[in-house]
Formats: C-alpha cells, structure tokens, sequence
C-alpha cells in the first residue's frame, strides 16, 4: 500500500514538474545569448534501489517494507545551448563571431560539464572543407579526458556525439583543435543535450601558460612516423606535443600561438633566402592567421588580441628551427636574428607585463640557440628585465624515430615535456 502510494505521489510530482517546464516553453525558444536556445518537454528517468528486509520481519509492515523501493527521478529535456561564456569555458584563443565560437590555433576550444544522456556539437568549417583533407581542420572530443570523437571536418556544418547513454551521467566535455591555424579555423555553433539541467563552464587553473612556436609546437606529422612523408592536417595532433603534455604535467592552463614553418626572422627557406612572409611576430598579437576564410571573409589575422581576456603565469618561446635555414651560420645574418629576437621579447613583454618569458630552442637542432641565449641577455641588458630565461632542449634521437618530414615523434615529445617541466618547476616555484 505505501509503495503504490509513493509511486502515486511520483507520478503527479513528474506531471507537476511537467506542465510547469511546458508552460515555461510555450512562450518562446530562448535563443538569446546566455539562454538556452531551445528546450523540448521533459522526460522522468526513475532509478530504483531495493531496499532490504530487517532479519526479524514478523510483521505486515515490516514484509511491506521488505519490498519497498527507494527510488529516485531525474528528469530531463532536450536542449540546445550557444557556445557563450555562460555555458562553456573557452580554451586558448577563440573568438565570438555572430553566435559561433571561433576556434583558429592548435589546442583552442571549449569545455564544460553536464549531467544527462546525450552530447552533441555542431562544428562549422571555413572555406578549406572544400578542399584536400591535408588542410582540412581536425577536431577531437573528450568526455571525461577520454577521446571520444576524431574528426575532419570536411563539410560546411557537422554534428558530433560525444555520448549518448540509456542512464544519466555526470561527465566533462572538451572540444580541442589538433590542427593549427594556417591552412584552416573552424568553430562551435550549438552544443544539443538531453540533461537534466543547463550545461555549465568548467573552472579555470590557477596557472596559464602560453605557448608560441612553430610546426613542433603544432605537433605537425606526430601521426604519421614515417619522415619521408610529409605536411597534412590529419597527422597533426596538439595533444601529443612537448607544450600540451608540460600543461598537463603542471596542472596549468594553457594558449597556444603557432604557425608550422614560421621563425623570427624568416621562415623556412629552401633556397637560403629570406622567407619574410612566415615570421611570428607580425602576427602575435590577432586572433591567428589563415589562408581561408570563415564565415564570409572573416580572417583570424584581421582580429586583434584582447590580452586583457587573461594574462599568461609563463611564456614559453621556441622559435629559431626555420629561421636556421635562412641564418646558415652566417655572421651577419645570425646578428639579425638576435636583433630581431631581442625586439619581439619587447613586444611578448608590452602585451604580458607579468609574465616569466622561457626562451626554448633545440629539438629539431641547436645550431642557433646560443644566439637565442645572447638575444636573451641583450634585452635584459638594454631593458633591465631578469623575468626572462634560455632554455636548451635535448636534440631528437635517432632511437626515437622521426614524424613526417623529420618532426619529432610523440616519444621525443615526452621527454621534452619532462625536461621542460622540471625547468618550469625550477623558475616558477609550481
């Protein structure tokens, strides 16, 4: 009797709970910023446990309650969600454009975390999906720090499942760029679920780092351990680099600005000759930089940078590797890439005041970074500034084999991180 009473009280809780959410929903779709953009009536999930009989059940009652079940109801709805600061927590640089979230650098994107049976996330490419999949954007989705979905995107809008479940769960959703930001930007455009409540952005660390670099930073060829190959979008992946696996490890946030080929002073030269097209800090402070366009004739490089967004704990530099191919040891040409170094490390430090600065260089080659070491103590001379360090890693090991074109393999990868992170442990006091 008490059971079909309780599960009589159940049924018109649920059918409360219902008409209120129903009536809430025939005024509109609320498809403004920080608000669902839509909702669907709600359905009730009902978890059961037994409840087990006392050993000196002699009673009517206490056999009633033998079989009684304790059980409790979560209800949940269909509902869709801008990708706004009110539901996800952006990672790295993005940017807001109309009401998609734009994602240009390696290792940028959104997290957030949700309680119910099914995730989905509508991806938006730009205008490289209707191009070789070598340059088309790479997308990964985690649930709970497991990959969940790898995907290129190669058409103009795809929707990914993170999960989907026949019981509610409580999980943590990342959506990363493995792809760096040259040959294509993608973004977020709605994130649909079937929860019980609104989806809600994960708390940030304590500690940002920001990483600027080159194709070793990208994780350019990570996927494909075979050196004669070469450049592809589909082989890079972020999350296997010496810069993601060192966040990790300290527990830090962090923001890439990376671009495979760039340098200080030139890029990469086939030729030997000044590649002044490819250098970084022409592009340090926008968005990123692409070759397509998003959404019309968006860019990233026509989008400045708001540092004042979040300002980066360290900033870790390892640029110097293409700039090589153009310095060859020449006397001259080694004194501009110190003059040249010297002048971004004035930049990096008007945008990051704050900021500890690691100058890193070496593991594709170390031919330059004693000229990196001295581009480090001239600006510390003319400026006074002692935040600001040199760092040599170890050069790659035959032993450990090579990526496409020579890159490092993600075991090289991991032993940078290792010896970063004691050096970043050394500096920094985490």
């Amino acid at each position: 009797m008490k059971h079909r009473k309780k599960l009589f009280g159940m049924i018109l809780l649920t059918a409360g709970i219902w008409m209120l959410v129903g009536c809430g929903n025939k005024e509109g779709s609320m498809d403004t910023p920080g608000q669902p953009v839509t909702t669907t009536p709600p359905q009730t999930i009902e978890i059961s446990e037994m409840t087990e009989a006392p050993e000196n059940a002699g009673t009517s009652d206490a056999a009633e309650q033998s079989t009684e079940q304790s059980t409790e109801s979560i209800i949940v709805s269909e509902k869709e969600f801008l990708p706004t600061e009110d539901y996800v927590r952006a990672i790295g640089r993005t940017w807001m454009l109309e009401d998609t979230l734009w994602m240009a650098h390696s290792g940028s994107g959104a997290e957030f975390s949700v309680t119910g049976k099914k995730v989905s996330i509508t991806l938006k490419a730009d205008s490289s999906c209707a191009g070789s999949r070598d340059g088309q954007a790479r997308i990964a989705v985690y649930v709970n720090g497991e990959r969940a979905a790898d995907e290129m995107l190669d058409k103009v809008e795809k929707t990914v499942t993170a999960f989907e479940s026949d019981t509610a769960q409580s999980c943590t959703i990342r959506v990363i760029k493995l792809s760096e930001s040259a040959n294509s930007t993608c973004g977020i455009t709605k994130i649909a679920v079937v929860a019980e409540s609104e989806i809600q952005p994960t708390e940030p660390n304590e500690k940002l780092i920001e990483f600027v670099g080159d194709s070793i930073t990208c994780g350019y060829g990570v996927d494909d351990e075979v050196k004669e190959h070469h450049f592809s979008t589909k082989t890079e992946d972020v999350t296997k680099t010496y810069a993601f696996k060192t966040a990790e490890k300290l527990g830090a946030d962090y923001s890439m600005v990376s671009f495979s080929g760039y340098g200080i002073v030139s890029g990469y030269s086939g030729n030997g000759e000044k590649n002044s097209s490819q250098t970084l800090p022409q592009h340090y402070d926008k968005l990123g930089f692409s070759y397509g366009t998003y959404m019309g004739e968006n860019t990233p490089q026509s989008i400045t940078w708001d540092f004042t967004k979040r300002q980066p704990d360290l900033i870790v530099i390892n640029l110097g590797t293409n700039d090589n191919s153009y310095v060859l040891g020449k006397p001259d040409r080694t004194e501009e890439y110190i003059a040249e170094y010297v002048e971004f490390l004035k930049k990096v430090r008007e945008y990051n005041p704050d900021a500890a600065i690691l100058c890193t260089l070496g593991i594709m080659g170390d031919d330059l970074y004693a000229a990196a070491a001295d581009a480090v103590e001239r600006y510390q001379t003319k400026t006074g500034d002692s935040n600001v360090f040199p760092f040599k890693f170890d050069v790659q090991s035959y032993n450990d084999g090579f990526a496409a074109d020579w890159h490092p393999t993600e075991t090289t990868h991991t032993k940078a991180a290792i010896k970063l992170t004691a050096k970043i442990r050394e500096i920094m006091g985490w």
